[in-house]
């Protein structure tokens, strides 16, 4: 078994590579970078990631989008991507996504005629519970995106956290599956040692609100 972690930098991925690792080696991560050189939907630099993976000891296979990019060309793309590592002997793709039913079956079209396995290990498990559970594993993070409409805009740029859940308003998912904001993970489990993640303001970006990150 040769397993790759879809990667874009959140906490949620962070959790599912700890517990992809406890059951064996993880080759590497994957992700998707738009054509500014930001991680497609958080917004956060590439330079993050690629610290981020650093600090990890893994390699980052990097697909290259164009923005806006349509759902038909991601789809092209990454199968490409896949298909090619599957080449290089991975044998399954580990997702940290949580309980959508039509993201998971987005994802499991991008593999379709790849010859790799779609795996889910975080799927509908409780999600307040698993928010606690990253908390207690030293999963640290930053809120790099939010949507206004759902949550306060206050919240881009501070620190995912115990205060944070607390301060979520009723109805938001403590982990933001249903799209209420992104994080970007600055240390956690399996981390040599911590991204440094500097939040120098804000700004409005196709609707959402986001942190201006440097390092």
């Amino acid at each position: 078994m040769t397993t790759w972690v879809s990667w874009s930098g959140g906490k949620d991925g962070a959790l599912a590579l700890a517990v992809a690792r406890e059951r064996g080696p993880v080759a590497g991560l994957h992700t998707t970078v738009l054509a500014g050189g930001e991680v497609a939907a958080s917004y956060v630099p590439r330079a993050l990631v690629e610290a981020q993976a650093a600090a990890l000891g893994l390699p980052l296979e990097t697909v290259e989008l164009p923005s806006p990019c349509p759902n038909e060309v991601y789809e092209e793309r990454t199968r490409a991507s896949w298909a090619a590592l599957r080449r290089r002997g991975a044998t399954e793709v580990v997702y940290g996504d949580l309980f959508l039913a039509d993201i998971r079956s987005f994802r499991e079209r991008a593999l379709a005629g790849t010859g790799l396995t779609a795996r889910f290990p975080l799927w509908e498990r409780p999600t307040d519970g698993l928010a606690r559970e990253m908390l207690d594993r030293g999963v640290r993070a930053v809120v790099v995106c939010v949507d206004p409409a759902r949550v306060p805009a206050e919240l881009a740029g501070r620190a995912w956290d115990a205060d944070l859940l607390r301060a979520l308003p009723e109805g938001v998912d403590p982990c933001g599956e249903n799209g209420e904001f992104h994080t970007l993970v600055t240390d956690g489990p399996g981390f040599a040692h911590p991204v440094p993640a500097t939040v120098t303001g804000t700004a409005l970006r196709d609707g959402f609100v986001t942190a201006v990150l440097g390092t």
